[in-house]
């Protein structure tokens, strides 16, 4: 099947965005987040630049991400961020026909969700939605064979949700989504600080604590980061040191949910799969299994191998972009309908 120029495939994540164009890769890859002036109903800014303005904006503007656990929270802003970014990633010229868009969503969401995604793809600019598992997807970016009857299992660890499956000739066997992810991490980071050593911060602090210093499994190495915040009683600026000591068992005790997760889904695959994920592994993808020691501890805790993909981050677009190979053969609309109508065939 030939690729068409103009055929896109969307990773709509709750932290990020990132867009595959057919003939030229991943195009797009910006924070899903959006700069509005309320006064005006003007869209000033979208990803990289309105992330900038988060926490520094005038009364007249607001600064948001419009997706929330993997899906459409505000709609209007998700259509004018997917606008601008499907105008950046797309063919340009007068007559440059619309495109055909595959997007990924989290393996539990509902039809309502579902349908919220495809309307606001469709008034960005899109001619036709089909959507794809983000699991799914991940496995194909990943560059895993899910054609055979040979069992795999895939957690993706994005911003919002973690989703895990078990995949199978091009399917999904068995699967579950958590609304704890890449964001839990850090709301859990500047909790944590606030509580102890009364610092207000910020998310984007709380994220440079993670990347700095998040870990799942002890590093012993240390290290140290000073963090700037807002006291909690004065309201004055105040800077702290936070250790990774600090950070680390309370990450742990999240991704220890999260191997607990995978634990009930496998409990729940038929015995030949599971027979074959303990030979096949598991493979982690997603933003939130660049955490140090991730792969280590869902290892121990489930005992079965596991491994980070190579660009983690990147899969679910790729795998979205590896789809459109097969575009003309999938199904627009709910795929939660979509099952239904196989469940009645």
């Amino acid at each position: 099947m030939r690729f068409f120029s103009h055929d896109l495939g969307v990773d709509l994540g709750t932290s990020n965005v990132l867009i595959y164009k057919a003939d030229a890769g991943i195009t797009i890859r910006e924070p899903s987040v959006v700069a509005m002036d309320k006064n005006a109903g003007k869209v000033l800014q979208v990803g990289a630049a309105a992330r900038n303005m988060l926490g520094r904006t005038p009364g007249n503007v607001v600064a948001m991400h419009p997706l929330k656990d993997g899906v459409v929270a505000d709609h209007e802003m998700t259509v004018q961020m997917l606008q601008k970014f499907f105008q950046s990633a797309g063919d340009s010229g007068l007559f440059a026909p619309k495109p055909r868009v595959v997007v990924s969503v989290p393996s539990g969401v509902t039809q309502m969700d579902e349908r919220a995604v495809i309307n606001a793809a469709i008034e960005a600019g899109a001619r036709r939605v089909y959507l794809i598992e983000e699991p799914l997807a991940a496995a194909l970016g990943a560059g895993l064979d899910i054609s055979s009857p040979k069992g795999h299992l895939v957690v993706d660890i994005g911003g919002g949700t973690t989703d895990i499956a078990v995949l199978t000739m091009n399917g999904v066997a068995k699967s579950s989504s958590i609304k704890l992810a890449g964001n839990h991490f850090d709301e859990l980071i500047a909790r944590y600080i606030r509580g102890k050593f009364h610092v207000i911060i910020g998310p984007s602090t709380a994220e440079d604590i993670k990347i700095q210093l998040g870990a799942v499994v002890p590093r012993n190495n240390n290290a140290i980061m000073q963090v700037k915040g807002k006291d909690a009683k004065s309201g004055m600026p105040r800077d702290v040191a936070i250790s990774e000591e600090d950070i680390t068992p309370l990450l742990q005790k999240s991704a220890l949910r999260i191997a607990d997760e995978v634990l009930s889904v496998l409990e729940e695959t038929p015995p030949e799969l599971v027979g074959d994920i303990a030979d096949t592994g598991i493979v982690l993808t997603g933003g939130g299994s660049q955490l140090w020691g991730m792969d280590v501890l869902l290892q121990n805790r489930i005992g079965i191998p596991c491994t980070v993909a190579d660009d983690p981050a990147s899969c679910v677009a790729c795998g979205c972009g590896k789809s459109l190979s097969w575009i003309s053969k999938m199904k627009e609309g709910p795929i939660n309908l979509a099952r239904k109508r196989l469940m009645r065939d």
